[in-house]
């Protein structure tokens, strides 16, 4: 079991700051994308590109290391005691 906590928008459509999840060992940061949106069908646009891919713009961190920077990326191996949090793209401020 891993959880995952959701930040601004996510947060919203997910309706909670932290869901937990059963993942089989093994699962990797993709993987467990897939689950959310399986879980969560709104969470997809937000999450995926037509491609399929991850959008730049979110941001998946493991252990306060953003997925982008680790050696494998989406396919770096998650854990039960990792501390996952997804943040979508933030903007504001004055312009």
């Amino acid at each position: 079991m891993v959880k995952i906590n959701f930040y601004a928008t996510l947060r919203q459509i997910v309706g909670t700051k932290t869901v937990e999840l059963s993942l089989p060992g093994g699962s990797r940061i993709k993987q467990m994308v897939d689950e959310i949106v399986r879980r969560f069908p709104m969470l997809g646009p937000e999450l995926i590109n037509a491609q399929g891919e991850l959008h730049g713009h979110v941001h998946v961190f493991i252990n306060g290391r953003d997925s982008t920077f680790l050696d494998n990326g989406l396919d770096t191996e998650i854990f039960p005691d990792d501390v996952i949090s997804i943040f979508p793209a933030v903007g504001g401020g004055e312009s």
